[in-house]
C-alpha cells in the first residue's frame, strides 16, 4: 500500500505541474488580450478560456493537495488527543472527503453525460463545445476520488494494524502529526 500511495503522490506531483503550466499559459493569454486591446486588436474569448483553465486546474489541483496534506482542516480536538484519536479522526476525514469526491464526481458524469446527448455549445463567440471542458473537469474531480479512496484505504489499513504514527504521515495535518 505504501508504494501506490508513493506512486499517488508522483502522479499527482506531475499533475500539478500541468497545472501550474495551464495557469501560466493562461496569464500569457490574459497578457496578450491586455496588450491587444492596447493597440485596438483585441483576441476575444480569454473570459471564456481562464474560466475553462481555473475550472480544469482546480479539480486537478485537488488531488495534489490532497496527497500533500494541504487542504484545510480544523483540529482543535486532534492535537489534544493521542495518537489513536488522530488517527481516527485522520481516518474519518479522509472518509468523509472521499465521499464528497465521489458524489460529486458521480452527479459530475450526469452533467456531461447531458451535454454529450445535447451537444450544447457555450453560448459565446467562441461556441466551445462544452462536453470538452466538462470532460476535463469531470476527470480532475474522479481522479481526485481515486486519490482520496486510495489514501483512505491505506489510513484504514494502517490504523487496523495500529500504525497510529502511519496514519499521520499520510492522512494528518502537517502540524502536530
Amino acid at each position: 500500500m505504501a508504494r501506490i500511495i508513493r506512486w499517488l503522490g508522483r502522479i499527482n506531483e506531475g499533475v500539478a505541474l500541468v497545472a501550474g503550466l495551464g495557469l501560466l499559459a493562461c496569464v500569457a493569454l490574459i497578457l496578450a488580450e491586455i496588450l491587444a486591446r492596447r493597440f485596438g486588436a483585441p483576441i476575444g474569448g480569454t473570459d471564456e478560456i481562464s474560466g475553462y483553465v481555473m475550472a480544469a486546474v482546480t479539480s486537478w489541483g485537488i488531488g495534489y493537495a490532497l496527497t500533500e496534506r494541504a487542504h484545510v482542516r480544523i483540529d482543535l480536538l486532534r492535537v489534544r488527543g493521542g495518537p489513536g484519536f488522530r488517527a481516527a479522526l485522520d481516518c474519518l476525514a479522509l472518509l468523509s472527503l472521499a465521499g464528497v469526491a465521489l458524489v460529486t464526481a458521480w452527479h459530475g458524469w450526469n452533467v456531461l453525460e447531458k451535454t454529450l446527448g445535447t451537444g450544447a455549445r457555450a453560448n459565446t463567440a467562441l461556441e466551445t463545445p462544452l462536453w470538452i471542458p466538462q470532460a476535463i473537469w469531470w476527470a480532475g474531480w474522479s481522479w481526485f476520488a481515486l486519490s482520496a479512496v486510495v489514501l483512505a484505504a491505506g489510513a484504514l489499513t494502517l490504523a487496523a494494524k495500529g500504525r497510529f504514527e502511519s496514519v499521520g504521515d499520510i492522512a494528518g495535518t502537517e502540524a502536530a502529526t
